[in-house]
């Protein structure tokens, strides 16, 4: 498995040393981000078409959940 790293200490699958813990993260194009659901993420992946961005100010990743959010079970995606 790849190595993701984040530095949103605040998120659910963050881990000490900027390490995301998440088993799989969903990475998209801001666009689609906005005007997908929060619920919309890793596990639903081949139900959405490629989204095109020119640079990396222009990708989001869907797969952020607040640590101390109560959706932290409704997104499918586990920690590690």
């Amino acid at each position: 498995m790849p190595n993701i790293y984040c530095s949103v200490h605040n998120c659910h699958y963050w881990k000490k040393g900027n390490v995301c813990d998440a088993n799989e993260i969903m990475v998209t194009s801001d666009k689609m981000g906005e005007s997908a659901p929060d619920s919309f993420d890793a596990p639903d992946h081949t139900s959405f078409k490629p989204t095109p961005a020119s640079t990396c100010m222009d990708t989001c990743c869907k797969t952020f959940v607040d640590k101390n959010s109560q959706n932290i079970d409704k997104d499918g995606v586990m920690r590690l």
